[in-house]
């Protein structure tokens, strides 16, 4: 079974996370057969490992982690591989994966292009 993780920096002010909320609940009403989690990279919970364990508890043997990031920086290229790796080793019968950030994706950036010309 397929899960999905949605990865995002995290920040000290707790507001911040509600686009993730959202994000989690348009995923599960849209792909309510696709069990979603979140995770963080620094300063909010789930972390990864957090997230994958609580995965790896409903019998899911496939994770992709989305990093719901602008783009591929320092965190994305240094930081998440190893995380990543970390996750694997400890769960070696999981397949995990991941995504480029979805900042990189051409329809993200036009409907970022397309938010902006609704608002002309």
């Amino acid at each position: 079974m397929k899960a999905i993780i949605l990865f995002g920096h995290g920040a000290r002010d707790s507001r911040w996370r509600e686009p993730f909320d959202r994000l989690v609940g348009l995923w599960r009403e849209q792909h309510s057969s696709t069990p979603v989690e979140l995770a963080f990279l620094e300063m909010m919970q789930p972390s990864l490992e957090e997230a994958v364990a609580a995965l790896v508890a409903q019998n899911i043997n496939e994770i992709i982690v989305v990093p719901v990031f602008f783009g591929q920086g320092g965190h994305l290229r240094n930081d998440f591989p190893t995380l990543l790796e970390s996750c694997q080793k400890q769960y070696t019968g999981v397949k995990l994966s991941a995504t480029p950030a979805v900042g990189e994706d051409l329809a993200v950036l036009q409907a970022i292009v397309d938010f902006g010309a609704r608002a002309l």
